[in-house]
C-alpha cells in the first residue's frame, strides 16, 4: 500500500444509473467504510460542520468506534455537507488511486440521490433549486423582488423564513431589470484589432448568476475580452445544475447537461474556447458533468473547451500578452479564492490576473467562506455557515483593503456580511464583487 497524497487525485464516474446505487443497504455500508477512515485520520476536522458532526456522534457513542452512531445520525453528517469539494482535493490523502477510495462529496451526493428518488426532498427546497423559473420572475418585477428580499425588510424576511426555511438574516442576491444577455445584444463591445491576441474567439456562458443577478460582471469579462482583441459572443441556454447536484437530483443534471453542450457544441466547432463566469458552473462544465454523464462525446468536447474568466485572462497574458492600458487602482485589494475555483485545480488564476495590475498589492484568502449556495441562506444552516466563514471575514477586516472579491459573488457578499458581523465598516470597502471587474477597472472600461 502506498502513503496517501503521492498521486494526483482522480475521480470516478458517478454510477447513478445502476440499482445497486439506490440500494439503502449498500449506501449504509459504504457510508461507514469511509466514515470510518476519515475517524481514524480526522485530518479534516476544521474543513466545514460535517466532519467535527462525524467525530463527535463517535465520541459520544461511548465505544470509540463507529459502530455505535446509528444511520439515522449519520445523515447529519450528511446534510452539513456543502460540496465545496475541499476534502477531496485539499485535505484527503485517502482518494482514488488510494486503494481506500474515499470521495466524501460524491458519496454525500449518492445520499442525497436515494433520498430524492425517496421522494423526501422537500417541495419548496426543489423550488429554490429552480434558478432560472425564479430569476426570470425576480428579474421581470427586480423592484419588487429586491424592496421584498431585502435583508431587514421587516414585513417580508420573517414571512419568507417562515414560509420558505429562508433565514431573516442571510443577504440574498439582487435582481437586475435586463439580463445579461440583453444587454450584450444591445451595446456589443468593440474589438481591438491591435491586441496581441487579437484573433482569439470565445463564447462567453452567462451563468445564471451574471446573468440575472449581477451582469456587470459579464459585461466586464466581455470588455476586458475585447480590449485583449477577442471576439465574444454571450450564450446562456439554462443554468449548469448545480443546485440540482446539490439535492442529488443527477437527471436533472444530465438533462441539463445535455442541453447546454448541445447549445454550446456549434461554438466549439466553429473555433471558440468557451468561458464560464461563475467558478461552480466551470466546475460543473469541467469536471463533474463528464462524471455524471461519462458517454457523450459533446459534453467531453465542452470539458476540454472550457475556461474559468480569470484562467483565461492568465492563459491570455502567458501566451500572446495583455494589451496595454493596465492602470493602478488606487488602493489593495483582498482576493478570495472560491472552493469552486480550487476544485479546478488550476492554481490561484484571480490572484495572478489581478497581480497584473500595476502597484496591485493583493492578498489571497485561500478557505471556505461557508456560504454553500442554497445552503447557506436556510434557516437551519445560516448560522452554520456564518460560523464556517468567520476565518475569512476577521482576515478580510484584518486586511483593511479598498476592494474585496471573490470570483464565486454569492462568497463574497457572505463574507461581507461576516465582516458586518464583526463590527467592522463595510460601507469602506468598493462595490466590485468579481476579480474580473477589477481588471476592467484598471483599462479603464
Amino acid at each position: 500500500m502506498r502513503e496517501g497524497s503521492l498521486d494526483a487525485p482522480t475521480r470516478h464516474a458517478i454510477a447513478w444509473k445502476d440499482e445497486a446505487f439506490y440500494d439503502e443497504e449498500k449506501l449504509d455500508v459504504e457510508l461507514r467504510r469511509q466514515f470510518d477512515v476519515c475517524h481514524g485520520c480526522r485530518r479534516c476536522f476544521n474543513l466545514c460542520d460535517s466532519f467535527p458532526r462525524l467525530f463527535d456522534l463517535v465520541d459520544e457513542a461511548g465505544d470509540a468506534e463507529l459502530e455505535g452512531v446509528s444511520s439515522d445520525q449519520l445523515k447529519t453528517v450528511v446534510d452539513a455537507c456543502t460540496l465545496c469539494d475541499m476534502c477531496f482535493l485539499t485535505k484527503c490523502p485517502y482518494v482514488p488511486p488510494h486503494e481506500f477510495n474515499l470521495d466524501i462529496p460524491h458519496l454525500m451526493v449518492r445520499h442525497r440521490a436515494v433520498q430524492n428518488k425517496k421522494g423526501a426532498i422537500g417541495f419548496i427546497d426543489q423550488k429554490l433549486t429552480e434558478t432560472d423559473a425564479n430569476a426570470k420572475l425576480g428579474c421581470g418585477m427586480s423592484g419588487l423582488a429586491n424592496w421584498a428580499t431585502k435583508r431587514g425588510n421587516a414585513l417580508t424576511r420573517p414571512i419568507l423564513q417562515a414560509v420558505a426555511g429562508i433565514h431573516k438574516d442571510a443577504e440574498l442576491p439582487k435582481y437586475s431589470g435586463k439580463t445579461f444577455v440583453e444587454q450584450a445584444a444591445a451595446e456589443p463591445p468593440v474589438v481591438n484589432k491591435d491586441a496581441p491576441a487579437h484573433g482569439r474567439k470565445a463564447v462567453l456562458y452567462a451563468t445564471c448568476f451574471a446573468n440575472y443577478n449581477n451582469p456587470e460582471i459579464g459585461k466586464a469579462a466581455q470588455a476586458v475580452l475585447a480590449k485583449n482583441g477577442v471576439e465574444t459572443e454571450v450564450v446562456y441556454p439554462e443554468c449548469c445544475g448545480m443546485p440540482q447536484l446539490e439535492h442529488g437530483d443527477l437527471e436533472r443534471v444530465e438533462v441539463k447537461a445535455k442541453a447546454v453542450a448541445g447549445a454550446l457544441q456549434p461554438w466549439i466547432d466553429k473555433g471558440y474556447d468557451v468561458i464560464a463566469l461563475v467558478p461552480s458552473c466551470t466546475l460543473m462544465l469541467k469536471f463533474e458533468w463528464p462524471l455524471i454523464v461519462s458517454n457523450d462525446d459533446k459534453i467531453k468536447k465542452l470539458a476540454q473547451a472550457t475556461f474559468d474568466i480569470p484562467e483565461y485572462i492568465m492563459e491570455i497574458a502567458k501566451n500572446e500578452g495583455l494589451a496595454d492600458g493596465l492602470m493602478p487602482l488606487g488602493g489593495d485589494i483582498t482576493a478570495h479564492i472560491a472552493c469552486h475555483a480550487r476544485a479546478q485545480n488550476m492554481g490561484q488564476k484571480a490572484t495572478q490576473m489581478l497581480r497584473l495590475i500595476p502597484d496591485a498589492k493583493v492578498q489571497p484568502i485561500e478557505r471556505c467562506s461557508g456560504h454553500g449556495g442554497s445552503w447557506g441562506i436556510k434557516k437551519e444552516w445560516f448560522p452554520v455557515a456564518m460560523k464556517v466563514g468567520k476565518p475569512v471575514a476577521k482576515q478580510a477586516l484584518k486586511n483593511e483593503n479598498a476592494f474585496l472579491v471573490s470570483e464565486c459573488p454569492l462568497a463574497r457578499e457572505h463574507v461581507m456580511q461576516g465582516i458586518e458581523a464583526e463590527q467592522g465598516d463595510v460601507a469602506k470597502i468598493e462595490t466590485y464583487q468579481h476579480p474580473i471587474q477589477l481588471l476592467a477597472k484598471a483599462y479603464g472600461l
